[in-house]
Parts: structure tokens; sequence; C-alpha cells
């Protein structure tokens, strides 16, 4: 589209609807200036289809030396190759790859980036007691260290109990 005052392209796009009446209105980026719309330096058509993944990101030359290997180190699985067929080679190319497949995942796993995986049903609750029996320990710890002996006693409290509970 072109600006409704001259033949550059429009960059601001605004429909105004009032009373059941439709306007539109269509300025180019001096002349929005002119009017107190504030243009983005990137387009913003851009900027939304980074986070779609249907263009490049917008970087700069440092961040583009930044990004990760087109291939992973251990299996040679080059990124588009990748992209392709949507499965990775090896553990390593999670390492090699996660500053573009991270944000994926986390997506994908609800959060999380890390596999945390599942226990059968019968050790759920020693594998929860065992993690937070490792919890308190570090604390005990670090009560102790730091020479606050009150929590550390409590601290050992709750870790007799969570040994006395079956």
């Amino acid at each position: 589209m072109k600006c409704d005052h001259c033949d550059k392209p429009a960059v601001v796009h605004e429909v105004v609807i009032k009373g059941g009446v439709t306007s539109e209105v269509h300025l180019c980026a001096e002349h929005a200036a002119q009017k107190g719309y504030q243009v983005p330096p990137v387009p913003v058509t851009q900027l939304l289809a980074q986070f779609t993944g249907q263009v490049p990101s917008i970087a700069t030359p440092q961040s583009r030396k930044a990004a990760a290997p087109a291939r992973c180190p251990v299996c040679g699985l080059g990124f588009a190759e990748f992209r392709q067929t949507g499965v990775l080679g090896c553990p390593g190319c999670y390492d090699a790859f996660m500053p573009q497949i991270g944000a994926v995942i986390e997506r994908a796993q609800a959060g999380a980036v890390s596999h945390v995986g599942r226990a059968p049903v019968r050790l759920e609750g020693l594998a929860d007691r065992a993690a937070m029996r490792s919890k308190l320990l570090q604390e005990l710890e670090t009560a102790v260290t730091t020479e606050q002996y009150e929590r550390a006693a409590s601290l050992r409290d709750r870790l007799k109990n969570l040994g006395e509970e079956t």
C-alpha cells in the first residue's frame, strides 16, 4: 500500500470504526511521525515472523558469530537436516543446537528444558523422599557452615522424621 499523502510505501495502517463507519489511514514513515505515530525501526511483520520461525531472526553481525554451529560436533548432523526431519542425531545435538531449539523444547515440555523421566508407580514415593532427603542434607550442611544452629536443628529433625515415614 502507498501513503495517503505521497507515493512512498505505507508503514502505518490504521482502521477506525466509529458509529458503524469504517475509515482507513495509510501513512509512510515521514507522515506517520508528523501525525505522532511511533514507527519501529524494523517492520513489525519481520519482528512477528521472527517468533514464528518464518524468516531468519534479526541479528547483528556479532550475534550471528555467536550462533550455534551449523553441524553437531559429535555426529555431524546439520541444523538444516534437523529442520527437514525433525529428529536429532545424538545427545550432542541438543548441546550444539540449544540456542535454536531451546524455546521449542521449552514450549513442548511445559517449561522444562531437561529430561526428568518417569519412575515406576511403586517407586514414586521413594524417589520423592530421596530427593527431599538430598535437599535437606544440602540445606543442613549450609546451615552448619554459616553457624545457623537453630535452623540446622530444625533441618535435622525434618530429616529424622523423613526417615521414619514409610
